[in-house]
């Protein structure tokens, strides 16, 4: 049987070319949607970075000092019992939540009292996307130079 002028389909070749054609563009969003995604995390890191470093400078503020390295960012949220221990420690801790954030990528932070970048005061810092020490890390004396 064959088919009358008035029957109309598409041909295979059509079909592939839309399906082409939506493949593109699912591919071309899918990068726009991964780019804006990995700001949202950079943009989250920072934001908890200078929340951490309000915390740690009250801290310091009460207790003269930061948490050494050893007591790390735990001495946010629960006082210190290795020395120095803190003078006036504040009842319920430094943070909101009593609870660490941690950064964009669901990593905790990393500190380090006295900084090598900031060495009178703490440097603070996240490994990035490749949670790697070096190459894409996010910390606080970042911010500092291109906040001046």
């Amino acid at each position: 049987m064959g088919r009358s002028r008035n029957q109309q389909g598409f041909t295979l070749i059509e079909i592939m070319a839309v399906v082409l054609i939506i493949g593109l563009l699912t591919t071309l969003v899918g990068i726009a949607v991964a780019g804006v995604i990995d700001d949202a995390r950079i943009g989250t890191t920072k934001t908890n970075i200078r929340g951490l470093e309000a915390a740690l400078q009250i801290y310091q503020i009460d207790n003269s000092r930061y948490p050494t390295t050893d007591q790390g960012l735990q001495a946010l949220i629960e006082k210190p019992t290795t020395a120095p221990e803190p003078r006036r420690w504040r009842k319920g801790g430094y943070l909101q939540k009593a609870q660490l954030p941690n950064d964009g990528w669901g990593e905790p932070f990393q500190y380090v009292s006295p900084g090598t970048h900031n060495p009178n005061s703490i440097d603070l810092w996240s490994l990035g996307k490749d949670s790697l020490p070096g190459g894409d890390d996010i910390g606080n004396w970042a911010q500092a130079e291109t906040n001046e």
